[in-house]
């Protein structure tokens, strides 16, 4: 059977940048053993296989894959999921208004808004579950060995290392400096099964809060992620009280894979209330770099 496929670069607007997703739309009927077996062929961090959606009020529904396992939910999947379908199917419309798109994936529904401005596709989603604990984090003395960096690089301000999950794991790691962050490496001799490492610093801006970030996940079969919208997603849940942010609307800018020649852009927003996370959203560009078909 044939079966449409394309690859996207998503939290860029340039091809050949940001964090290269496929997509198969025309899924159904495909296993997950099938679709594990694809995923590993496409060899990218994500892959995503569009199916009908189970209520049909819905816009599709999606599962993920890493090279080695499957995700509940992903944040550069969803947007660049979210911008093929609507430039797949409704690509005038979304030259006009916002398009507002339903993706079913595991952990729920999840909204997203599509729009195209100046040529230039993005799209946003609401999380469709806040942060919670998820466990605590190795002490830092480990964190330091495991990521070939000093205990002394690891803390600046309020941010200390925490494990959060917004629908996947991940221990954020906080260092002083933008140069502790590019210099991190994994150390596979002491990195535990279950480290999905945010490793970040505070980058200067003079309007906005912008952090310098990078994600290392070996387990996932990923060595390192140029954009990760689900540890963004799971940082969303620490910066009110690090950065000791009041009640209303922030924006927060993520600076991820430049340290890998993949340059990306991450727009965070935080609705606070009563001093805490009362929703948080994920937006940024994608773009449509190949299109083919597969035989299966």
């Amino acid at each position: 059977m044939k079966r449409r496929f394309f690859t996207l670069d998503v939290f860029t607007d340039t091809p050949l940048s940001g964090n290269p997703l496929a997509v198969v739309l025309d899924a159904d009927g495909l296993d997950g053993a099938r679709m594990q077996a694809v995923a590993r062929e496409f060899n990218l961090s994500e892959t995503v296989f569009v199916l009908e959606p189970k209520d049909p009020i819905n816009t599709a529904r999606v599962r993920i894959f890493t090279p080695g396992r499957e995700l509940p939910f992903a944040g550069h999947p969803t947007v660049g999921t979210a911008v093929l379908i609507a430039e797949q199917r409704a690509p005038e419309m979304i030259g006009r208004q916002d398009l507002s798109i339903v993706l079913e994936e595991e952990i729920g529904d999840v909204g997203c808004i599509v729009r195209r401005q100046r040529g230039r596709t993005r799209a946003s989603f609401t999380l469709p579950r806040l942060p919670l604990p998820a466990g605590e984090p190795p002490a830092v003395p480990d964190l330091a060995r495991a990521l070939s960096i000093e205990a002394g690089d690891i803390g600046f301000g309020g941010h200390r290392p925490v494990r959060l999950s917004a629908g996947v794991p991940f221990t954020l790691v906080p260092l002083n400096s933008i140069e502790a962050v590019d210099r991190a490496r994994p150390d596979m001799a002491h990195w535990p099964d279950d480290l999905e490492t945010f490793v970040y610093a505070r980058a200067e801006a003079e309007t906005a809060l912008v952090f310098h970030a990078r994600m290392f996940a070996p387990t996932f079969g990923i060595p390192e992620d140029p954009a990760t919208g689900s540890a963004v997603a799971a940082f969303s849940g620490i910066l009110p009280q690090a950065e000791g942010l009041g009640d209303g609307d922030h924006t927060i800018t993520i600076r991820q894979g430049f340290a890998m020649g993949r340059p990306s852009l991450i727009t965070l927003g935080l609705d606070i209330e009563k001093g805490g996370l009362a929703s948080a959203s994920i937006g940024g560009h994608a773009v449509v770099v190949t299109d083919g078909t597969l035989y299966l």
